[in-house]
């Protein structure tokens, strides 16, 4: 079955497994079939960066849990795991810090990765990203547009972001990593080279979904008004069980829950 599409999956803070996105995946395939079209010609892309980090954060609390008393082991590791990742993933000048670099060569494998599953470079794609993989990719999406990303010759389209068509954020935080700079600017969205066959421009939507009660998942369009012109909705949802539903907890429950699986799959069923 030829693809039409191309979705990219992206995780962001926490304890994550390489096999993170199977089950949205499942779901939002069969939902997309239940809604007419075939999830066949769908071409799917997990990018795991989790590993990275992982290792030395998990090191550093066996270390302080042995040599010192520390209450709230739960809740430290919980600090660690999400803040850490937010605070290790920055851009500086320092050669020390690669952490920015080893993240966005996943990123950039991930995406040729699904470009080689691709019957071409001009397929449409969407960018499903929670949490810090959405600040993640809207640095890799800017890199590609602007030369100071200085992207590597010999890119495809594809791999250059220009048919990107879709971005549907969940839990985001680019809000939080805002606040250090006098002019924020966002990605282009729609690229300007984002053609318009099947009035694919027409469809391009940025879609930021959050749970009121994750004090990890923020609006977009209320960073400024050049934030308000890209991003369509900002769109309040409710995540989880009884037991997570209204608290931070929240966080982590988009993956599968039906109020963000059902519009996501309605989104991208309109592209095929």
């Amino acid at each position: 079955m030829a693809k039409r599409l191309a979705v990219a999956v992206i995780h962001g803070m926490g304890d994550q497994e390489a096999d993170f996105a199977v089950e949205m995946i499942d779901e939002l395939n069969d939902r997309v079939g239940d809604l007419g079209k075939d999830p066949a010609e769908i071409a799917w892309q997990s990018i795991y960066w989790a590993d990275i980090l992982a290792q030395p954060q998990k090191d550093y609390l066996e270390k302080a849990k042995n040599n010192h008393d520390l209450d709230w082991v739960w809740l430290r590791k919980f600090v660690v795991n999400y803040l850490g990742d937010a605070a290790a993933y920055q851009k500086v000048t320092s050669p020390a810090n690669t952490t920015y670099e080893k993240i966005h060569e996943r990123v950039s494998q991930a995406i040729n990765d699904l470009n080689g599953q691709l019957p071409g470079d001009d397929l449409p794609l969407i960018v499903l990203a929670h949490s810090l993989g959405g600040h993640i990719m809207s640095n890799h999406i800017w890199d590609m547009q602007h030369p100071g990303g200085t992207p590597p010759p010999g890119l495809s389209p594809f791999e250059r972001m220009h048919t990107l068509a879709g971005m549907v954020t969940f839990g985001c935080n680019i809000p939080l990593f805002t606040f250090a700079y006098a002019t924020v600017v966002p990605i282009e969205f729609p690229a300007a080279q984002l053609p318009n066959p099947g009035a694919v421009r027409d469809k391009a939507k940025w879609l930021n979904y959050y749970d009121p009660d994750d004090v990890l998942g923020y609006p977009l369009k209320s960073i400024n008004a050049a934030y308000d012109a890209v991003v369509d909705e900002d769109i309040p949802i409710s995540v989880g069980g009884w037991f997570s539903s209204w608290n931070p907890l929240s966080h982590n429950k988009y993956w599968t829950d039906n109020d963000f699986t059902k519009p996501a799959a309605e989104f991208i069923a309109t592209f095929l």
